[in-house]
């Protein structure tokens, strides 16, 4: 799938166990993920932690029935980011597969079907049907975001007393005093009456804003559901590959490499701002259909247009970025919407848009999801992604692809250029993360774990890697591994280490330095970099506790990075196993712990984008790599103040374990770097100190 002037970078491919435990259903017609939201149902803040596909959707409906009939709650509002996911919760019939009751919206409550701009505060109508439904003895009303904001604003909080507000897609709440439905929830919860059910498949934001204060998470009970657990429990998807791909001169050029007509694809063209964008969006989508075939009209009853390809087949291609003429434009949702076609392969081929068919998009049949420049945030392609991760019949593979203009050497600002290819590893380091099995870890020789099997058996003193078959999740044992004091400490580790790890991977001057500067130790990434994040992220907690936090989430990346290298070396030497389902991670872990004594200090020693550099460094064009690594170096400067007093602390811990200070002339680079930490911040200090004599003067 590459050519000249084409580069591919392969970056996350996965083999799932096709257990089929996803779509299995209980005597009550829930799936597992249901099933374990449901058994957390008397819960008053309940949040959902769970993939696209995992049937979030349908949880609610079971939880929101039980709080009606069971809880004494008076009503339930159903809150989603725009009008198209409202279809999510249209009615079902759930008494038909053993559920006591059945799911029904009356058709003046969905709010996403009514006409009107919910975007606009001016446009009262919807806000005055929330306040009607407010007053009625109605159970249930679906409305956007933004309806439910104004809501809040016209009626206030006290309305929405005894009620349940479920938040779909909750990554758009933000602790942002600015983000108004992050403030209305904290006031919600404040006035402690309101239910709240908040559900996501991506619980982080590209800002690196954390979605809840740290006060208000507390207050949630976490029902989690993994990627890995999802993926492996399927019955037909056996494959999902996710890779980024270099190109030079126009996208349009170089869209045949990837795009496979025979595949049914949704095609996210650039957003008009960014750089590989032809300033022209109904040209591009020419275009693109142009690379595709022969067009040969548009079918009256869709609005799909009819292309014809070389070997005389036709597919329907749908346009979601013409938005020139409404009645059409509506024509081709509507048809998308089709319940009749929901489970017809051959109702459409390829989808073709912008702003639309990301989150909450239901096409089961996607097989590719191809994105054409970077999207701004992590978020967004973790969702893109989640559109080709449904499972359906006679679909075995699925592949994401991220298009990425290689900047030219000879450009001026090939350093500004290459933020984009920095997004994008960001974005494949996460997606790594989340699709791996959770670790659980433990200090040296704490003995087994209930639960987890033990190749060869648990060995006292051994190298130890355990799995619990059931949960997916992978025991290690790390030497000097400081473990979490309080229950929130505990539950960061065990909950959201994909959270500081998402942090961490965003962090620009982290992945800079850890790709192109040579200059740069691993332990300024791990120790220095990481523990930044942990405290900025988790202020309140003890410095032991976000110690822990740090060594958990380092070695939960770095493990997965080693695995995944470890795992490329066998298959490059032909010596690679074949794998049931994705253990071949697992196998890739306990590899490279057999021939190691693992403890904290190696996992400090390891560069969490050595892995990366490695596959971008034989698909970038060697000049380009070159021009930006000599950039990057030339950017060290004296060390800051936060990077110093960190390095000093560091330098502390040296003393403690061993009866002296670093030495700067030491010819270990990380003795030395505390050194040079412990001066600078020494200097650092006496600047203030000179500043206040000569205050007080």
């Amino acid at each position: 799938m590459t050519s000249e002037g084409t580069k591919a970078v392969p970056s996350v491919s996965i083999a799932t166990a096709r257990t089929g435990a996803s779509s299995k259903v209980n005597a009550l017609g829930m799936r597992p993920m249901q099933e374990r939201a449901y058994a957390k149902r008397g819960e008053q803040y309940l949040l959902i932690k769970s993939p696209p596909a995992s049937g979030k959707s349908r949880a609610l409906m079971f939880i929101a029935l039980d709080k009606l009939h069971n809880q004494g709650l008076k009503q339930a509002i159903i809150v989603v980011p725009e009008k198209s996911i409202g279809g999510s919760f249209a009615d079902e019939e759930l008494t038909k597969f053993g559920f006591w009751a059945d799911w029904k919206v009356e058709p003046q409550w969905n709010l996403c079907n009514a006409p009107g701009d919910d975007e606009v505060k001016a446009d009262k109508s919807k806000v005055r049907a929330v306040g009607r439904f407010l007053e009625s003895e109605d159970k249930v009303l679906v409305c956007t975001h933004a309806t439910f904001r104004f809501a809040v604003e016209e009626y206030g909080i006290a309305a929405f007393n005894d009620r349940l507000v479920a938040v779909d897609e909750f990554h758009h709440v933000s602790s942002n005093p600015d983000n108004v439905l992050g403030s209305q929830l904290t006031q919600l919860i404040a006035a402690g009456s309101v239910h709240l059910v908040a559900m996501t498949g991506s619980y982080f934001r590209g800002d690196t804003v954390a979605v809840l204060a740290p006060q208000d998470e507390n207050r949630f009970e976490t029902v989690t559901y993994t990627y890995y657990e999802q993926l492996n429990g399927y019955t037909y998807l056996k494959s999902l590959e996710i890779g980024y791909y270099f190109y030079t001169g126009r996208y349009l050029d170089a869209i045949t490499k990837v795009l496979d007509p025979a595949m049914k694809t949704i095609v996210h063209i650039p957003n008009v701002n960014a750089r590989e964008s032809l300033k022209d969006k109904y040209k591009e989508v020419e275009e693109v259909m142009e690379s595709i075939g022969t067009w040969k009209g548009v079918d009256p009853a869709t609005g799909f247009h009819l292309i014809e390809r070389a070997d005389g087949s036709v597919l329907k291609v749908a346009d979601l970025v013409d938005d020139s003429d409404a009645t059409k434009r509506a024509k081709v949702l509507n048809s998308l919407k089709d319940p009749a076609q929901k489970n017809n392969r051959d109702h459409v081929d390829i989808i073709i848009a912008l702003g639309m068919a990301k989150e909450g998009f239901d096409w089961i049949w996607c097989e590719h999801a191809l994105t054409i420049g970077y999207r701004s945030s992590l978020t967004e392609i973790v969702q893109i992604i989640g559109r080709a991760t449904r499972d359906a019949p006679g679909k075995e593979r699925s592949r994401f692809t991220n298009l990425i203009a290689e900047p030219a050497a000879g450009e001026a600002e090939v350093v500004a250029a290459v933020n984009d290819t920095l997004k994008a590893i960001a974005a494949s380091l996460l997606m790594e993360q989340v699709l791996a099995p959770r670790f659980e870890f433990t200090p040296k020789n704490q003995g087994k774990l209930e639960g987890f099997e033990y190749e060869g058996g648990y060995v006292e003193g051994g190298s130890n890697v355990g799995v619990n078959v059931a949960t997916g999740q992978v025991h290690v044992e790390i030497g000097g591994l400081t473990m979490p004091e309080t229950q929130e400490a505990k539950r960061i580790c065990k909950e959201d280490l994909n959270e500081v790890i998402t942090a961490f991977v965003q962090d620009k001057t982290a992945i800079e330095n850890g790709l192109f500067n040579d200059n740069t130790l691993p332990e300024e990434l791990t120790q220095v970099q990481m523990g930044k994040i942990v405290r900025d992220r988790y202020p309140e907690l003890s410095e032991a506790d976000q110690e822990a936090i740090r060594q958990h989430a380092i070695a939960a990346l770095n493990l997965t990075q080693q695995a995944k290298q470890v795992l490329a070396k066998a298959e490059a030497e032909g010596t690679a196993s074949e794998q049931q389902g994705n253990t071949a991670l697992i196998d890739g872990v306990r590899k490279f712990i057999n021939v190691r004594d693992l403890d904290i200090d190696l996992i400090d020693r390891i560069n969490p984008f050595e892995a990366a550099y490695s596959v971008l460094a034989k698909a970038m064009d060697e000049k380009v790599l070159r021009q930006v690594q000599a950039s990057i170096s030339a950017k060290r400067v004296n060390i800051p103040k936060e990077e110093a007093r960190e390095l000093a602390k560091r330098a502390l811990e040296f003393k403690i374990e061993k009866g002296r200070l670093p030495d700067i002339n030491s010819p270990d680079a990380w003795e030395k770097r505390m050194a040079e930490g412990v001066a600078a911040f020494a200097k650092y200090r006496a600047e203030e100190k000179a500043k206040e004599a000569q205050g007080n003067g």
